[in-house]
């Protein structure tokens, strides 16, 4: 070998070693990557801050995970904590391109994950040393998200307004853009999977309506009535007169123009009311709540179905529709925290079974239950598609942290429903307190 000939060498091993190489830290880190990865079964990507892409499956990426911060790369592996990644979404240090769903989804193979000591010893020591830091392009300049900040089990009536202040008045435009043309926020009801979210939602309203057996002349009460989608429509389709209480000034001052823009005001009132000021005695003929009762808080629901009983008529019928889970009680974890840091301060689920036997103590007799799950599955999977088209007209009226929240918070729930984590029930039941109930011998005037 001639002179000449090694000198290529050497200027050629030199030219390998600088600039288009790696340098050894982030070399360290993208082998952790392609550990923690290697037996997915799904197309995934991961990039990290400095630009390498490293891919995982068979096929094209169905979704990228962009981190954009080393130091959130270090957080993960010192602290563990799933709920930093959540976070890191909202802050915009990680980003997901391509399908959320797909992303959502490794959180079963993360789960899963089993290292040995001499990996976790490798992965503790790249995280502590990742490399030059300072030169990663692109750092994310972090969003800030609103938290909430007060005791999670303190479901006192000004925390209760306050929770929901925080969740529902965001924005009246905001909600607008993702929900049906009736503003109704709870799980729809499809008769078909083609059904559009408007016909699905109009469909659930006239469900709760055939199932209260609702009669003209007829007082309903709705606690919890959100933006009054149910209360006008009993009224307009059954001649009732309706009443709905709401712990929301921005629903409540919607509900008041809806009633007067429909000409109801002489069959549809609208209180800004918790419902443990409701006083009286066998005032209404049906009782309706729905999607409220995740906020009472499982020490108050005693107390809740109680005073739906008192104010409910002898052989009256209440109908409950809320969220349950598939284990008993409300305790710490990354799915509780991350639903009353972020999203539902108050809320609090439990098994159906737990439920109706609280609905039981309380003088209720069970007539009616009805899962929803797999409905409420795909509301959700049509509000994250209508979020996702309208996000440049959602971002006039929120935070890009406060779009993100949403953003994640619906799309995870709707793998929750899929995968039955958490449910939905429609609770159909009769006071017990004398009387017999307005319903008929089978179900068939539901359908007919």
């Amino acid at each position: 070998m001639n002179i000449m000939k090694m000198h290529d060498i050497a200027q050629h091993r030199k030219e390998r070693t600088s600039g288009s190489e790696p340098k050894k830290g982030i070399t360290r880190v993208g082998r952790i990557v392609q550990r923690v990865f290697r037996d997915l079964p799904e197309n995934i990507a991961v990039r990290l801050w400095h630009g390498e892409t490293l891919k995982f499956g068979p096929g094209v990426p169905d979704a990228t995970l962009v981190f954009r911060d080393p130091h959130l790369f270090r957080e993960m592996v010192l602290f563990r904590d799933p709920l930093r990644l959540a976070e890191a979404y909202f802050q915009g240090t990680l980003d997901v391109e391509g399908d959320l769903y797909k992303a959502l989804g490794l959180k079963d193979h993360l789960r899963s994950l089993c290292l040995s000591a001499s990996e976790k010893a490798s992965f503790l020591f790249t995280a502590l040393f990742p490399g030059d830091a300072s030169t990663a392009p692109g750092k994310a300049t972090p969003l800030a998200p609103r938290r909430w900040h007060r005791l999670w089990r303190d479901h006192s009536k000004d925390a209760n307004r306050k929770a929901i202040a925080f969740h529902y008045n965001v924005s009246n435009a905001f909600y607008r853009l993702w929900l049906d043309r009736q503003m109704v926020y709870s799980c729809a009801y499809f008769e078909t999977v083609h059904d559009t979210l408007d016909q699905a939602q109009s469909n659930k309203l006239e469900h709760i309506c055939r199932k209260l057996r609702l009669d003209a002349g007829e007082r309903l009460l709705d606690i919890g009535c959100g933006w009054g989608a149910l209360i006008l429509w009993a009224a307009q389709h059954h001649g009732v007169r309706a009443h709905g209480i709401t712990l929301s000034r921005e629903q409540y001052e919607y509900c008041l123009a809806r009633i007067e823009a429909e000409g109801l005001q002489n069959q549809v009132t609208v209180e800004l009311k918790d419902y443990r000021d409701l006083q009286g005695e066998a005032e209404y003929d049906k009782i309706v709540s729905v999607g409220m009762f995740e906020h009472v808080g499982l020490k108050n629901l005693p107390r809740y179905f109680g005073i739906a009983q008192r104010l409910l008529k002898p052989g009256g019928l209440f109908l409950n529709h809320g969220i349950t889970q598939d284990q008993e009680g409300w305790h710490k974890s990354v799915g509780t925290r991350f639903i009353n840091r972020y999203v539902f301060p108050d809320g609090e689920l439990d098994t159906v079974g737990n439920v109706q036997r609280v609905m039981e103590r309380a003088g209720f007799e069970i007539h009616d239950v009805e899962s929803l799950r797999t409905h409420y599955a795909l509301t959700l999977r049509h509000w994250v598609s209508r979020l996702e088209a309208h996000k440049h007209d959602a971002l006039q009226h929120v935070q890009e942290s406060i779009y993100r929240v949403w953003h994640l918070y619906m799309a995870a729930c709707a793998l929750q429903f899929e995968q039955g984590e958490i449910g939905v029930y429609q609770i159909l039941a009769v006071n017990r307190d004398g009387g017999v109930a307005a319903v008929p011998l089978t179900r068939r005037d539901l359908y007919d």
